[in-house]
């Protein structure tokens, strides 16, 4: 059953390094705030999985919390290249980044699949493509009904999935409306599960196409009003466009980008040692 707590609280309870880690939202409802949170704890050596890795996951990369990427679209939207992601992959900054990558058809099907307890998801996908070539996962099988020629991909277990949503209630029932992506299916694959949200209420009163995630899926539930920022909650705020076009070129240097993790998300505690910890990576 979901508690309503802190975020600094079910981030300390309930992620672990080495986890791996699922932070899902598709356009809106991005877990910023929570994302921020794993990083001011410190997590290292953490599989994270996405299927549209942006900001959030560029400033995790780049603060050194990352062994680990199992995505299927990487950049920054409308704007480019994640340079933090880039300088993993390509120079090892701040250390080597695996990487797992998929279709989206794909990483959905491999949610859909962790969700409903299956080892694998099975797909008509990746034809004419190069991914099977670089990524093992990625395997084919013979449907024994038709002899049909099927890809097939491991089913996305996570140890904890984090989401943002707008509404839960004082059970920690979970409102989510707008659209979706795969967060229920996350939350159903995971071990364990915290959700972020505008607002606790009385009554959720859902609207018509809304998803409600029961309590007793959820770990946590952490009132953090924003929490998307700089991406939106429909219903409650707009997408900081002058945000992600910023961030290009705040995140190109290295120097740049750290003085920017220090002054927004860590502070100025314990930084001088964070950041010589980085610099020996």
């Amino acid at each position: 059953m979901a508690e309503i707590t802190t975020l600094s609280e079910a981030v300390a309870g309930l992620v672990r390094d080495g986890d791996t880690v699922a932070m899902e939202g598709f356009t809106h409802l991005i877990p910023h705030a929570a994302g921020h949170e794993l990083i001011r704890q410190r997590r290292t050596g953490l599989t994270l999985v996405r299927m549209t890795p942006d900001l959030i996951y560029d400033q995790l990369i780049g603060m050194g919390a990352a062994r680990k990427l199992v995505f299927s679209w990487g950049g920054n939207p409308g704007v480019g290249s994640l340079h933090r992601f880039r300088d993993a992959v390509e120079q090892g900054w701040p250390q080597p980044l695996e990487l797992e990558e998929h279709s989206h058809a794909g990483l959905a099907n491999a949610y859909a699949a962790g969700a409903a307890n299956l080892p694998f998801a099975v797909l008509r996908g990746y034809v004419g493509s190069d991914l099977p070539k670089h990524n093992k996962a990625i395997r084919t099988i013979r449907c024994p009904f038709t002899d049909e020629e099927l890809a097939a991909v491991p089913a996305v277990r996570p140890d904890v999935a984090v989401i943002h949503a707008q509404k839960a209630d004082r059970k920690g029932n979970v409102l989510i409306w707008g659209i979706v992506g795969v967060q229920k299916e996350a939350v159903l694959a995971a071990k364990r599960a915290i959700v972020t949200v505008e607002e606790i209420v009385d009554a959720l009163e859902a609207p018509p196409n809304a998803v409600v995630l029961p309590s007793w899926i959820i770990d946590a539930v952490c009132p953090v009003p924003d929490g998307a920022h700089p991406s939106f909650a429909q219903g409650y705020s707009r997408r900081d466009n002058r945000f992600y076009k910023e961030w290009d070129g705040i995140s190109r240097e290295r120097d740049t980008f750290l003085a920017w993790m220090e002054r927004h998300v860590l502070g100025t505690k314990n930084w001088a040692e964070y950041r010589r910890s980085l610099e020996r990576a």
